[in-house]
């Protein structure tokens, strides 16, 4: 038998697209909270891993001293070399956090698995995948996705590039400006008559 090792294809061959609209990042959040066990934890990690541009190994490692609801932020510390930075949390995250905690309050990762600490990368890529199809997105999505679209999103806003490099934690803002050929709006002025 001769040995045929498998060679993983670019990731243009498997999607068009690295990221989320923000219309389909709705849908993936909500059909997070309408499946399965633990629909607030879900759809909490849906939601902070898109706001804050989290890894999937940065989500699942966050731990519940990082988070403090009086100062309404959340310390984000990086992997692979990344910045940390302290991020502001939002009414609704707050609300979302407290009730986390509140169903699981011995856990000192805020997103617990049933027989670990807390959840593993291929575990959220399940979730993941599951949530896609209950919401109907026509991509196939992974979670690293998550952070591209929020870089995407911020973009699209029109938020000064150094600040979303920050956000991020990109330490070379080349890695911030790949977001920059995504920004639909830099052709609004494009008119064709």
């Amino acid at each position: 038998m001769t040995g045929s090792k498998f060679i993983r294809k670019q990731n243009k061959h498997y999607r068009s697209r690295e990221h989320l609209t923000p219309d389909e990042m709705d849908r993936l959040i909500d059909a997070a909270e309408l499946r399965g066990r633990h629909p607030i934890r879900d759809k909490a990690l849906f939601l902070m891993m898109f706001r804050h541009g989290l890894r999937v190994s940065e989500a699942i490692q966050l731990q519940w001293e990082a988070v403090m609801i009086p100062t309404q932020q959340i310390y984000v510390r990086r992997l692979k070399g990344s910045k940390p930075s302290t991020h502001p949390l939002q009414e609704d995250e707050i609300e979302l956090l407290v009730d986390l905690r509140s169903e699981y309050p011995e856990s000192r990762f805020l997103f617990p698995a049933e027989r670990a600490e807390h959840l593993s990368p291929h575990a959220v890529t399940m979730l993941l995948k599951r949530c896609v199809d209950l919401a109907e997105i026509e991509i196939k999505v992974h979670p690293h996705m998550l952070r591209h679209s929020c870089g995407y999103y911020l973009v699209n806003k029109g938020y000064d590039l150094r600040k979303i490099q920050d956000w991020l934690g990109h330490r070379n803002i080349q890695h911030t400006v790949r977001y920059t050929e995504l920004d639909s709006k830099k052709f609004d002025q494009f008119l064709f008559e």
